[in-house]
C-alpha cells in the first residue's frame, strides 16, 4: 500500500468528522514553510526570490506547533526553501511526530545523507525527496549538474536507515513521458515507498516563464505517463487526482484544503498565490473571497493550474461526499487499475524526443560569513 494503513485510517476518520460537523471548508494538509532560503535556485521556483533579510528568517518550533494545533490537520507537509537548512528542523519534526502528525518533510536531499543521524525513523515521518526525473532532466530542472546523484545517495541512505521515503516530481513543458516512466522504475528500484507527480505552477516570480504547462498539454502528457502502468508502481496521490491529471475527471480547486503558514502568517488564498496574509487560520477562512479563485472563477492566475495542492483535496472531498464517491474510490484501492489505453500507448510511442540546450546554472542567494554564522545559530521570527 502507498501509505501505512494507520495513516489512511487517520485521514479517513478526520474527513468523516469534518463531514459530520457540516464543515464546508476544512483543511486536509498543512503546508508549513519554516523558511524560504535554499541551496538550489531552480528556474521554475517561485519561493526563494526574496531579499536577504527574509531569506535569513525562520519560524521557531513554537511557531510551527502553534500553527499545527490551530489548523488541526492530520498531515503536515514541510516545503521551503530547503527545510534541512533550518537549524532546528530535527526539533520541529520530533515535536510534530510527538503530536502524531503524519509529516512529509520535503527536501532536495543535497544535505540528507549528512543530516540523517539527526532524525529518528517513524511511521509518522517521511522524507519527500524532490526528484524531477532521470539524471539529465533532474539536473536541468534544478539548474545544478550532479544534483541527481547527490539526491539519490540521500534516498538510498534514508531507505537503508529504515526511514519512509517518497519522491515528489514536478513536470514542465518539454518533459519526455518515456523518460518519466523510466524514472518511476528507477525510484521503485531504489526502494522508495511511493511517488507523487504533478504539473508545475506558473509562479510569477520564477526565472523561467517559458516552460509551464497549460491544461491541454498537461492532460496529454499525464495520459501518456500514467496510462498502461506497471504493477509495481506505487503513488501516494489520491487515485481520482491521478485521473484528473489524465483528463478522465474534472475537479474544481479547493484552495483551503492545503493552507500555507510561513514567516508571514497564513497565506491567502493558497500555497501558490500570495494575495495577502491572515494572522489566524480562522481569519484566513473568513476573510478570503473564495469564489474569486479556481478555474470557474475566471481568475487568470488559476486558469492553467492543476497542481495537487489545490486539487487533490478536491478528490478526497469527493471521496467522502456521497456513497457513490466512496464506492468509486474504494474500488480504485481494492482493484487498482493499470489504466490500459491503446491510444495512450500510441501517443507514448510517437512522442517526439526533446532537444535540450546546455544546462544553465543559476546561482543560489549568497550569504556572507557573518550571515552564515547567524544562520547556524538560528534566526527566529520576532
Amino acid at each position: 500500500m502507498a501509505v501505512p494503513i494507520s495513516q489512511a485510517w487517520t485521514v479517513a476518520t478526520y474527513v468523516l468528522k469534518q463531514k459530520l460537523k457540516g464543515r464546508k471548508r476544512y483543511p486536509l494538509v498543512l503546508m508549513l514553510e519554516p523558511l524560504f532560503r535554499c541551496n538550489l535556485a531552480c528556474a521554475g521556483c517561485g519561493k526563494i526570490q526574496y531579499p536577504a533579510h527574509i531569506l535569513k528568517t525562520d519560524l521557531t518550533p513554537e511557531d510551527c506547533f502553534r500553527a499545527v494545533e490551530e489548523c488541526g490537520t492530520p498531515m503536515v507537509s514541510i516545503p521551503g526553501g530547503e527545510p534541512l537548512l533550518h537549524p532546528r528542523m530535527p526539533e520541529i519534526v520530533a515535536g510534530l511526530v510527538a503530536r502524531r502528525k503524519y509529516v512529509y518533510m520535503c527536501t532536495n536531499a543535497l544535505l540528507l545523507k549528512e543530516k540523517l543521524h539527526l532524525f529518528t525513523p517513524s511511521k509518522y515521518l517521511s522524507f519527500s525527496v524532490h526528484v524531477d526525473g532521470q539524471r539529465e532532466h533532474h539536473d536541468l530542472s534544478v539548474c545544478r549538474e550532479g544534483g541527481y546523484d547527490i539526491a539519490m545517495e540521500g534516498v538510498r541512505a534514508a531507505v537503508a536507515a529504515g526511514f519512509r521515503v517518497t519522491t515528489n516530481t514536478t513536470l514542465f513543458d518539454g518533459a519526455d513521458p518515456n523518460s518519466v516512466r523510466a524514472h518511476f522504475d528507477e525510484m521503485m528500484a531504489a526502494g522508495v515507498e511511493s511517488m507523487m507527480v504533478s504539473p508545475g505552477y506558473t509562479y510569477e516570480k520564477a526565472p523561467d516563464q517559458n516552460h509551464f504547462l497549460g491544461k491541454a498539454r498537461s492532460r496529454r502528457l499525464f495520459r501518456a505517463i500514467l496510462s498502461n502502468r506497471k504493477k509495481n508502481w506505487e503513488f501516494n496521490t489520491h487515485p481520482l487526482f491521478s485521473e484528473y491529471l489524465m483528463g478522465k475527471r474534472n475537479f474544481e480547486c479547493t484552495p483551503w484544503g492545503m493552507p500555507t503558514y510561513s514567516i508571514f502568517g497564513w497565506q491567502k488564498p493558497c500555497y501558490l498565490l500570495q494575495d495577502g496574509y491572515a494572522d489566524t487560520f480562522q481569519e484566513l477562512l473568513d476573510s478570503v473571497e473564495w469564489e474569486k479563485y479556481g478555474a470557474k472563477s475566471g481568475n487568470p492566475k488559476c486558469a492553467n493550474c492543476m497542481v495537487h495542492s489545490g486539487h487533490e483535496a478536491s478528490a478526497v472531498d469527493y471521496n467522502f461526499s456521497s456513497l457513490k464517491g466512496f464506492w468509486v474510490t474504494a474500488k480504485k484501492y481494492i482493484f487498482p487499475s493499470l489504466y490500459e489505453d491503446a491510444d495512450a500507448q500510441k501517443l507514448l510511442n510517437e512522442w517526439p524526443k526533446t532537444q535540450r540546450g546546455p544546462l544553465v546554472q543559476i546561482a543560489a542567494p549568497v550569504v556572507d560569513a557573518k550571515e552564515e554564522a547567524a544562520e547556524l545559530q538560528g534566526v527566529s521570527r520576532e
